[in-house]
């Protein structure tokens, strides 16, 4: 695990991304996604302004990718990543195919055709000419990943990229990846509500100095208090009404499960959001492997709350309360698993 480094007051510490080589970034991110669609509508005004918070509270790490909002994410961000270029590091992923005539369909692709493609597409909308840490966002299983990972080892090599990611894959495959190319960073859904990660993946990134990048880490909102039941107070487009823990019956016995997370905010003076993520930081001391979570908000006010989280330490017997909640949680993360990594551990 790479040291965190301790930076002026008021903005979060750093850490190596990918080991001790890789770029120097805030040891919190932010996920972009929220930005263009899935979380209902967004006011624009208000999340650029978000992003210079992020930017002003060292949030460098920028994640975003080629399916979000179709390419409308990354040329979103195009005018702050220019303005600041030298200040962030710019992640962004291929693999989820969408089309514009179903906006519900996906598919996944990592044929090296396609990733050349998609590299072009994701270079001209952030307008960029190297992507920092570029994912592999999904497991094609038609397409090995040597040839994959391969291709993208090319594109490190042509100057496109400069680090490669892997998201939602298995410990065998992280290594089967990484036996090709070094892989830099792996991001999964990892929070107090998702703990398969730690079956396979977790253990194989630290093994193999892998920084781990958790998505969802604030569970989509839920563990917030934000809502209770997504069928009944979210907006129509609004895909966690698809998410089956997240509505009726098993949004209601998931609820039940924060308590000890509203309990433990209250004894710290803080918010079960930041609860909820200084457990996801203290995941790096627990298992021995830098850790970067990436929560999402269109909000000055949240993301300052956010990074505010990397300052607060659990103790042995708060981590211990907290331990039983992912295994009572009933729900699938999505109403298809088939592309995640829990799909695939056997």
């Amino acid at each position: 695990m790479s040291a965190s480094t301790t930076t002026p007051a008021g903005r979060i510490d750093t850490v190596r991304l990918g080991g001790p080589d890789g770029p120097e970034t805030g040891v919190q991110g932010f996920g972009a996604m929220g930005i263009s669609e899935f979380y209902g509508g967004t006011d624009e005004a208000a999340a650029r302004d978000t992003l210079d918070a992020a930017l002003e509270a060292g949030v460098t790490l920028l994640d975003t990718a080629d399916a979000y909002g179709q390419g409308a994410n990354e040329e979103f961000l195009a005018p702050f990543v220019a303005a600041h270029r030298d200040e962030i590091v710019l992640a962004t992923k291929f693999g989820i195919e969408r089309r514009a005539d179903d906006p519900r369909y996906r598919g996944v692709n990592n044929s090296p055709e396609y990733i050349r493609r998609s590299v072009e597409g994701s270079l001209r909308r952030l307008g960029v000419e190297t992507i920092d840490l570029y994912y592999m966002h999904r497991t094609d299983p038609d397409v090995p990943f040597a040839e994959s990972v391969g291709t993208m080892a090319e594109l490190v090599t042509e100057g496109k990229i400069r680090q490669i990611g892997l998201s939602e894959v298995t410990g065998a495959e992280l290594r089967e990846a990484h036996a090709v190319h070094p892989i830099a960073a792996l991001q999964s859904e990892w929070s107090l509500f998702s703990r398969d990660v730690e079956r396979t993946a977790v253990p194989a990134a630290a093994e193999l100095g892998v920084t781990f990048v958790p998505y969802s880490p604030l569970g989509r909102g839920f563990l917030t208090g934000a809502f209770a039941d997504a069928s009944k107070e979210l907006a129509d487009d609004d895909f966690r009404r698809h998410q089956p823990r997240f509505n009726g019956e098993n949004a209601e016995r998931n609820l039940a499960l924060l308590q000890p997370v509203r309990a433990i905010a209250a004894a710290h003076g803080a918010t079960p959001a930041q609860i909820a993520l200084a457990w996801v930081q203290q995941r790096a001391a627990v298992h021995g492997l830098t850790v970067v979570p990436i929560p999402g908000t269109r909000k000055r006010a949240r993301v300052l709350e956010n990074a505010a989280a990397t300052r607060i330490t659990l103790s042995a017997a708060e981590l211990a309360a907290l331990e039983p909640i992912a295994g009572q949680v009933t729900g699938d993360r999505y109403p298809d698993m088939r592309f995640t990594s829990a799909a695939r551990e056997g």
